[in-house]
This record gives C-alpha cells, structure tokens and sequence, in this order.
C-alpha cells in the first residue's frame, strides 16, 4: 500500500516505513505532522483518486533537519565582462512515515 502526498509544491510517493526529505516544516524532532493533501492511495482493491481520498490522511514523525548539498550558482554573458556566482542550500526536514489512513 501506499500513496501520493504533496507538500511544498513537490508530490512525493509514501509507504508505511519510508522516510522522506521534504522541504523545511515548522515542528521540533519527534513531533508528529500529519499530511491532509493526498492525492492517490494504491491499495489492494486498486488505485484511488479523486474525490474518493478527500478525507485521507498520511500522518508521520519528523526524524530530522538539516541542510542539502551545496550547489553554485554561476551566471556569464561572453563578450560583456559579466561573471557573477551565488551559492544555495536548501533546508529540509525527514519525515518518516507512520500510518496512511484511508
């Protein structure tokens, strides 16, 4: 069983067990969050989506934050003399997920 969540303008696919790195969420390490926006649920009747998961759920344990790799950013127009670099890391929380409720 599992099922298709999003959150942070990202869709992610869960099951029972997985953990997960979504972006920043407010809350402390071991709280438990609860995803309201799912979007599908693979079960073992078959695939449901649509109206028929409006009240589902998919609740989990933050496990974690942290901050993802470093990557540069580099911007150059040739022939202009333009050269500006910018770095970025992202942070995120890990979610481990506990229980999809159909």
């Amino acid at each position: 069983m599992y099922a298709v969540i999003e959150t942070g303008g990202k869709q992610y696919r869960v099951s029972k067990g997985d953990t997960i790195r979504v972006e920043k969420l407010p809350g402390e390490e071991g709280s438990v969050i609860e995803f309201a926006n799912v979007l599908a649920i693979k079960n073992d009747d078959g695939m449901v989506a649509g109206e028929k998961v409006a009240s589902a759920k998919v609740t989990g344990k933050i496990v974690g934050a942290g901050r993802g790799p470093k990557i540069t950013v580099f911007k150059f127009k040739r022939k202009k003399q333009y050269k500006r670099t910018q770095g970025h890391r992202q942070d995120y929380t890990a979610v481990e997920v506990q229980d999809i409720l159909a």
